[in-house]
């Protein structure tokens, strides 16, 4: 085992603080419940804003429904001043699930069905309206657009038998649709943004944002934590695209992703972004971890690929890694690098690769922009983003190799 891990590294080498306790992740929730996630981030913001969610009443005439069939739904934080016809929509996140089994448990919970979810949810990092807590997009009209797919927001079929309802492609339209007619449809500026498998949904349907708008409207994409990649596990099997290729098959997710893509390529492929954003044609914006945690845990060391357990304690706690653990970790770090080579050319892009033990780092507070953000040399997050949306000056921010970083706001597990 230990002499495939190095055979892997050598393979990919192509060129602390604990902010909560969370509990291992998996497939079906690469992000916590708001209230648990934005744990650290409610201690930072000053009284988070609470938000009501708003359910989209015309969208079951569409089709566009959750996994059980109920309405989908949004929530709507109107903008001010000079930000009153500017708009920020953010992709919530939450996993995927890949067969019938997965998907009748996930239609029970907030990410399968409107039924759970909650009725309000804080605002907060890129969301937030505070000035002190979000600079530049305090005062826009902002958007948490709720997940109760688990494609991705790229499915469009059914399982009769089952009664689960794959519409993840028409909520998107639909939800689009809905707020076009609420104002969007005038944005002199506008930002899709998201996180985990809201990041990649983010560029999935980056393009299709751009063409909602005229020319005239400056037109943008963030990915946060949705830089999913295509590698070898521990064991030397892909667990992700093997995992993915069940999404995609189930959900009849090829018909919505890029033809860019799928003509030359497997449609499973083309639902790894490694594989899709040389070809987008908006700009777009890369934030992700490069040790991102829960690639680590789902991705790169699942229980299933390490059956002894050899790798347990390094995937909640990056500081109990042997340091074949963290070559290996080194070499996926390397991959990610490596798939941006090209992307990163491009000087309407922006990158901020940082070396943190992190996922998802745009909606919370803390790691956003607070007094202790992360950093990449003196630049943080929030900061970067912003420099890069607004034309103020190119960010290709990469951070150096682990242990280099002492501002990561790295997360431990339980």
């Amino acid at each position: 085992m230990k002499l495939l891990w190095v055979g892997i590294v050598v393979g990919l080498l192509y060129f602390g603080e604990v902010v909560s306790g969370y509990e291992r992740v998996g497939f079906n929730a690469t992000e916590l419940s708001h209230f648990e996630a934005h744990g650290a981030s409610l201690a930072v913001a000053n009284d988070p804003l609470m938000v009501g969610l708003t359910l989209i009443q015309n969208a079951a005439a569409k089709g566009a429904v959750c996994l059980d069939g109920t309405l989908p739904g949004y929530h709507l934080r109107r903008g001010s001043g000079s930000g009153a016809n500017n708009w920020l929509i953010n992709l919530e996140g939450g996993g995927w699930c890949n067969n019938v089994r997965t998907c009748v448990y996930r239609k029970k919970t907030r990410r399968g069905s409107s039924k759970y979810m909650e009725k309000e949810i804080p605002f907060t990092g890129i969301l937030s309206s505070n000035p002190e807590e979000n600079p530049d997009f305090f005062n826009w009209n902002k958007v948490k657009l709720r997940y109760c797919d688990g494609a991705s927001f790229t499915g469009d079929t059914q399982d009769k038998d089952a009664q689960l309802e794959f519409r993840g492609q028409r909520i998107w339209s639909a939800a689009m649709e809905d707020l076009m007619s609420k104002g969007m449809s005038s944005a002199g500026q506008a930002l899709l943004s998201g996180c985990s498998a809201g990041g990649l949904a983010s560029i999935l349907h980056c393009d299709e944002f751009r063409d909602l708008f005229p020319k005239t409207t400056k037109v943008k994409c963030l990915s946060d934590g949705g830089l999913f990649l295509d590698v070898f596990d521990v064991s030397g099997e892909r667990t992700l695209r093997n995992f993915y290729n069940g999404v995609v098959d189930l959900q009849g997710v090829k018909q919505n992703l890029p033809r860019t893509c799928t003509d030359h390529l497997d449609p499973t492929l083309c639902f790894f972004p490694q594989n899709l954003i040389a070809s987008i044609k908006t700009p777009l914006f890369l934030l992700n971890a490069a040790y991102d945690s829960w690639q680590i845990q789902a991705s790169l060391a699942p229980t299933a690929a390490d059956p002894q357990g050899y790798w347990h304690e390094c995937t909640l706690n990056h500081g109990k890694c042997t340091s074949l653990q963290i070559q290996f970790l080194q070499g996926f770090r390397s991959q990610m690098l490596y798939v941006i080579k090209d992307f990163s050319k491009s000087n309407q892009n922006g990158l901020f690769i940082n070396s943190c033990f992190a996922h998802c780092q745009s909606e919370r507070q803390d790691t956003w922009f607070a007094d202790d953000s992360p950093l990449i040399g003196s630049q943080p997050i929030a900061i970067a983003v912003g420099n890069w949306y607004f034309d103020r000056a190119m960010v290709k921010a990469i951070d150096c190799a682990y242990p280099c970083d002492n501002t990561c706001h790295n997360l431990i597990f339980k």
